[in-house]
């Protein structure tokens, strides 16, 4: 009686506004947005790791052949631009689901991403050989010059033409706010473009041509109003965050909304409650994964990129700022083998079962769970509003979470890399593309640590359903 008045109180007043605000126009272009990303993070994370290969001579030959600064400019060119993709694909989709002509709107959220930000980068003498750089060095990479040295003959020269080094370069590109960085104001961009896109459309913003005129033309006529009215909008906001507040609106997001946001995710705490709540939605009979995907996506993905850049670089430690909790995390550690980790549960069903219904659907279930893929269990066993199963379902993530938080926290495996493993890779092959032979390992713990979770609650379950089929056996025989 308990378990019904709780389930019918989540039912009634928890999910419906949860649902409600998941299935908003934003939220879903949002979600559905992000999916264009995947291509480029996925094949990205290829050239990521043939530039980064972690065999010393191996990586010594693919650096002196020049082959690692190819790989290195097509890991920049696909996973780099990040937030160019979602600034994208999310006005795209908004646009799309009011049903408009989609890709103009795409564009001119491109367009206005780079308006509102400074198309300038540092100057690279002042930033890689100045006050804190580490100064210059031969051909053999010995420094012949300290940082603080060059400062010194930096501040000898003329006073204008250290103002000229000191300058910033300016009408290029600043590759740094197309990655990881600039992944909210992408968000925030994409779905600003195209609300306001659509919505000018619909008020009959726009210029008709005769029907004569072929489709692919007159589609660039009716976006030249709202597009128009979008990038003026979007330069007068640039002019008014240089001149006025002396920064750009890219880089305003990124100190007031990004980095606290990222810090919440990459808390444990975020982490817990992002593992509990997957299970949760899903116990109820709603999609955790997919809930949790659409609102974790925007935070985690920048810190899998912050990852990347690290490990690109050479520098992958937390000591220099790589995230602990990532979208890797959440698919590979979170969400392995299915939501609740239920791998325990096949384990149980083909060693250990007696009632024909475990048996049976851990035959089924076995391939699916090796993809991540366990909706026969949710729905066929079920998991779902299941008192049986509901402590190791809920309980196995957070476990989980906690104790891979806290291995990497203490170094006893390295951060993830920030290679995009596809959700459906295997585990232990995972593990490895995405942390190395460590990680590797210690999701072979992780899939021992949810069998012996499930196991007695599973067991019991088992004892439940066989007494049902020999007692629906016994009527049936009389």
């Amino acid at each position: 009686m308990v378990k019904n008045k709780f389930g019918d109180f989540v039912n009634q007043k928890v999910l419906p506004p949860i649902m409600k605000f998941v299935n908003t126009k934003p939220i879903t272009a949002l979600k559905d947005g992000m999916v264009y990303a995947l291509p480029f993070i996925i094949i990205g994370s290829i050239f990521l790791i043939l530039s980064n290969i972690p065999i010393t001579s191996v990586a010594n030959a693919l650096k002196a052949s020049g082959w690692s600064a190819v790989f290195s400019q097509a890991y920049t060119a696909s996973f780099g631009l990040i937030s160019v993709w979602a600034s994208i694909g999310i006005a795209y989709v908004y646009v799309r689901n009011e049903g408009y002509e989609p890709l103009p709107a795409g564009l001119t959220s491109l367009s206005a991403f780079l308006i509102l930000q400074f198309l300038q980068v540092d100057n690279p003498l002042i930033a890689t050989m100045g006050k804190s750089g580490s100064g210059i060095a031969n051909a053999a990479g010995s420094t012949v010059m300290s940082g603080s040295q060059v400062a010194q003959h930096i501040d000898k020269l003329p006073h204008a033409l250290q103002t000229f080094l000191s300058a910033p370069v300016t009408n290029t590109i600043n590759i740094t706010w197309l990655g990881g960085q600039g992944m909210i104001a992408a968000i925030i961009i994409g779905i600003l473009v195209g609300w306001s896109y659509t919505k000018m459309l619909k008020a009959g913003w726009k210029i008709t041509l005769p029907e004569q005129v072929p489709a692919n033309v007159a589609n660039q006529f009716t976006a030249m109003i709202p597009a128009g009215v979008i990038l003026t909008v979007s330069m007068l906001l640039y002019a008014f965050f240089k001149m006025i507040m002396s920064t750009d609106l890219l880089q305003l997001i990124y100190k007031l909304l990004q980095t606290p946001l990222q810090g919440l995710s990459d808390s444990l705490g975020g982490a817990l409650i992002i593992a509990f709540l997957v299970p949760f939605f899903w116990f109820f009979g709603v999609h955790g994964g997919l809930i949790m995907g659409a609102i974790t996506s925007g935070l985690l993905i920048p810190n899998t990129f912050d990852n990347a850049s690290l490990y690109h670089a050479g520098k992958l430690s937390l000591a220099n700022g790589a995230h602990i909790v990532t979208n890797e995390f959440y698919n590979n550690f979170i969400n392995l083998t299915g939501s609740g980790i239920t791998i325990g549960l096949v384990v149980f069903t083909l060693y250990a079962a007696r009632s024909a219904q475990m048996k049976s659907l851990g035959k089924i279930e076995l391939v699916p769970a090796l993809f991540n893929i366990n909706e026969p269990f949710l729905f066929g066993l079920p998991l779902v509003m299941n008192p049986f199963l509901a402590i190791p379902f809920f309980l196995t993530p957070v476990i989980v979470a906690l104790t891979t938080y806290l291995v990497i926290y203490f170094g006893i495996v390295p951060p993830l890399n920030g290679v995009a493993a596809p959700w459906t890779t295997p585990p232990i092959i995972s593990g490895f593309l995405i942390g190395g032979w460590k990680m590797a390992i210690w999701q072979a713990i992780v899939l021992v640590m949810s069998t012996a979770i499930y196991f007695p609650f599973a067991k019991k379950y088992d004892n439940y359903l066989l007494a049902q089929e020999q007692a629906k056996v016994a009527k049936e025989t009389k």
